[in-house]
């Protein structure tokens, strides 16, 4: 493939909107009609946030329901997408020398497949899951992510889910309540950072606004961003085609590169 492909981070949000109608599913339906058609899918979520480095290298990944208190319908979702035995493979040659496992045993968990069944929903396109190392720092996961690179090269949408600003306790059911201050302005700071390209920033977030700690309590919600930031190549616009804070303490920005 010689043409350079996308790359995505997508803020999932609630499980739920994998199977309710909503603005971000439009959304995603609407970017993976698009979007030029991958060979594979190499995913990055938040839901498999793990002490080292794995990679799924089944032929047919299982969905996994990683959720618990929703209705029945959620849990009868499936997401029968292939796997890529190569793909694993490459990644873990490309992550080298870090020791990446080859995995046989976790799936697609609901940050893969609650989004995928909107951008692709004939689950035709063969998807892999890279685990997120919980021992690295945010520095240290893009510095490793920037190994990733020739995958955009190579026909691979790298995607990117979990939720900038993303703190279940805060979680507000007041429709009529406004968003925090501390969660939007960490959701702007973050924005601003990226129109910027100020990567080294987003990468150090702890620092990067003071709403950081309410927004990101724990990492593995915005680690997923830093996997398609250090994917941009020089002079390439990073476009932000969704946004919206929802529950008072979830973002749903996108991050897009590529396939403007």
């Amino acid at each position: 493939m010689s043409k350079l492909h996308p790359a995505l981070f997508l803020g999932h949000g609630s499980p739920m909107l994998a199977i309710e109608p909503s603005r971000y599913g439009a959304a995603w339906q609407e970017l993976g009609r698009t979007l030029p058609r991958p060979r594979a899918i190499l995913a990055v979520s938040a839901h498999w946030y793990i002490r080292g480095s794995a990679v799924t290298a089944q032929s047919q990944p299982r969905p996994i329901h990683d959720f618990y208190g929703f209705p029945p319908a959620l849990y009868a979702v499936q997401y029968p997408a292939p796997g890529d035995p190569q793909l694993a493979a490459r990644v873990a040659e490309l992550l080298a020398p870090t020791a990446v496992r080859l995995d046989e045993e976790w799936g697609l968990d609901h940050g893969t497949w609650s989004v995928l069944r909107h951008l692709y929903p004939d689950a035709d396109i063969p998807v892999v899951q890279l685990s997120i190392d919980a021992r690295l720092s945010g520095p240290q996961h893009y510095a490793l992510a920037q190994r990733l690179a020739p995958l955009r090269d190579e026909g691979v949408l790298v995607l990117g889910s979990g939720n900038v600003v993303h703190n279940l306790r805060m979680l507000q059911f007041d429709a009529a309540a406004a968003a925090p201050a501390w969660a939007k302005d960490f959701n702007a700071a973050v924005r601003a950072a990226v129109q910027g390209g100020r990567h080294a920033q987003l990468a150090a977030y702890e620092s990067l606004d003071a709403g950081a700690a309410m927004s990101v309590p724990t990492p593995e919600h915005y680690l997923p961003l830093l996997y398609v930031l250090a994917l941009q190549r020089p002079g390439e616009i990073a476009g932000m085609p969704l946004d919206g804070i929802e529950l008072g303490a979830i973002s749903m920005l996108c991050v897009q590169l590529g396939g403007a």
